[in-house]
């Protein structure tokens, strides 16, 4: 009989802070409510390593209109730590996968070009990993799942819709 995954509902949750992340190589749910905030997910397939880094936009849009050079360093710094606690010293960058999914409010007025997330991804693409990317508009929160050690992620239900349905399939 062959060795199967665990399934999502049946993995330890590990919440991911604002401004903080999580790397494991653990079978896990990562999980990061998002609002006006970021989730990156970074995965090594080669490692079977994988980590959820949440960031707070300044102001809710994911527009850097508020950032100063103090802000942005500590968010690269952070970035930089994160990287290097996914990939270690990983030289196939063909094995690494990375996905950004952003919650912003709708916008109000006429905004910078550049984002949070043009900037990660940049800083990324220096390192030369693809990053693909969703910005999500709405006023609700977004919660983002992460299984590091298989890489998926995916938009789940928020922890009270969540909960009621398994109240209602407990019943």
């Amino acid at each position: 009989m062959a060795n199967r995954a665990p399934a999502a509902k049946d993995l330890v949750e590990w919440v991911v802070a604002p401004d903080t992340y999580h790397v494991s190589p653990e079978p896990m749910l990562l999980v990061a409510e998002l609002h006006g905030a970021l989730g990156l997910c970074l995965h090594d397939e080669g490692r079977g390593v994988g980590g959820l880094l949440h960031l707070k936009f300044v102001g809710g849009t994911g527009r850097p209109s508020d950032v100063t050079d103090s802000s942005l360093s500590e968010v690269l710094a952070v970035l930089d730590r994160f990287k290097r606690a996914v990939l270690g010293n990983a030289s196939k960058r063909d094995d690494i996968q990375a996905r950004i999914l952003a919650h912003a409010l709708p916008p109000t007025t006429v905004e910078p070009s550049a984002s949070l997330v043009d900037l990660i991804q940049a800083d990324l693409a220096d390192s030369k990993i693809y990053c693909g990317s969703q910005t999500i508009r709405r006023t609700e929160p977004l919660r983002v799942c992460f299984q590091p050690f298989e890489g998926r992620v995916w938009v789940c239900a928020p922890r009270s819709v969540a909960a009621a349905g398994a109240l209602r399939s407990a019943g």
